[in-house]
């Protein structure tokens, strides 16, 4: 029996047709699979390997911690270097009040996190969250994940849970001093990365301030350089009071965190102490990995590549079954007709060497989300694939 029957036998699936593709190396932006075939990564572990699959210095700093230690007790008890010098870092590039990081193992952990801190800090129980917004799949992110098909198998769910219009300034009169938090995506992504108009984005912080609610920004796959700047944010002239990592925060390795103020952090120590509490997250092997890679993101400029890698994806996929392309950074969602017309697309494309996929929400979209470090020629050749599998 081959790897794929065992795979398909043994591991748990999620769909009845997992793509199955058996990837035994990556590199960069490339995938190589167990034939030897070589493919393109234009998903990037869903803005995963923002800087590459296995960059020498996440390797090196894995292997360094793997001569010091893994595991040794529950988080929050020990000091380990890993943890505290990834969340100074991490603060160093962050506003003054975003000053407290804790971590987690992914970032639907830190969606439950920052849920509870919200009700702790408030004492109010009413949640706003965003229709066509993804924030995961446990039982309190998927309660407030904003489409119905999703949730609706697993009911009940977290009750007080508000789903409002995003980008919509008629639904901000629905936040008032009964609303807990805000969560929001900064950006969209899997509703097709739809970006909201400056305006109402600075509107809707200014109403969380007003009535007292926390707003929580969810940039697990908006964040470290994937919109052409650090954190999506940075573009809207507004800042969080809650701010949810994962994907990329680990370089790879598994890891979430949400950030916040000290004085809001605190309130898990006391009544009831444990107030939130994980045996794995910040994992010092995690740590030591996103550290390593949120300082290559820095100081190998990366980011200041962003928009030219953009402008040339852009260009370059140019079809008249193609009806428009939504991007925002090198994150890009190409529009077709339907999901049967986008699956044939996808498909074509595997098969000639680039892998892609679609959105949850926008299923007539195909994604584009590479590693920042794609080159040039990858991102031609890529394109090129993808304008001939549109024939």
């Amino acid at each position: 029996m081959n790897q794929r029957e065992l795979f398909l036998r043994h591991v748990g699936q999620t769909s009845p047709a997992p793509l199955a593709l058996e990837i035994v190396k990556a590199d960069c932006a490339t995938l190589y699979d167990a034939d030897g075939k070589e493919y393109i990564d234009l998903i990037g572990g869903i803005s995963v390997a923002n800087i590459g699959h296995r960059h020498p210095k996440v390797i090196a700093a894995i292997q360094q911690q793997l001569d010091a230690y893994l595991h040794i007790m529950v988080y929050g008890e020990f000091v380990e270097a890993p943890q505290v010098q990834y969340a100074k870092l991490l603060i160093e590039h962050l506003p003054s009040s975003l000053n407290a990081v804790y971590f987690t193992n992914s970032g639907a952990e830190a969606v439950e996190g920052a849920m509870k801190l919200a009700k702790r800090v408030t004492n109010r129980t009413q949640i706003v969250a965003f229709n066509h917004s993804y924030h995961g799949s446990t039982q309190g992110a998927l309660s407030i994940i904003g489409d119905e098909y999703w949730r609706n198998a697993f009911r009940p769910l977290l009750p007080d849970v508000l789903h409002l219009a995003y980008n919509n300034f008629d639904s901000l009169n629905e936040i008032s001093v009964q609303t807990a938090c805000v969560i929001a995506e900064t950006v969209q992504a899997e509703a097709g990365i739809k970006a909201p108009d400056t305006a109402w984005i600075q509107a809707l912080r200014k109403k969380c301030t007003d009535t007292g609610t926390l707003l929580i920004l969810d940039e697990i796959q908006s964040g470290f350089g994937r919109t052409g700047k650090l954190w999506g944010f940075e573009h809207f002239d507004i800042v969080p009071d809650v701010l949810l990592l994962g994907k990329a925060l680990g370089a790879g390795m598994p890891l979430g965190a949400f950030v916040a103020d000290k004085k809001l952090m605190d309130a898990f120590t006391d009544n009831p102490v444990l107030g939130h509490i994980t045996t794995f997250g910040g994992h010092p092997v995690s740590c030591a990995a996103g550290m390593a890679g949120m300082k290559a993101l820095l100081e190998e400029g990366w980011i200041g590549m962003v928009k030219k890698n953009e402008e040339l994806f852009a260009s370059l996929l140019v079809h008249p079954k193609i009806k428009a392309i939504r991007s925002f950074g090198l994150w890009m969602a190409v529009e077709f007709d339907s999901f049967e017309t986008n699956k044939k697309v996808i498909d074509a494309c595997i098969a000639n060497g680039v892998v892609t996929d679609w959105f949850l929400f926008a299923s007539n979209c195909l994604r584009i989300s590479p590693p920042l470090i794609i080159s040039e020629q990858q991102t031609e050749k890529a394109c090129a694939v993808i304008v001939k599998a549109c024939d």
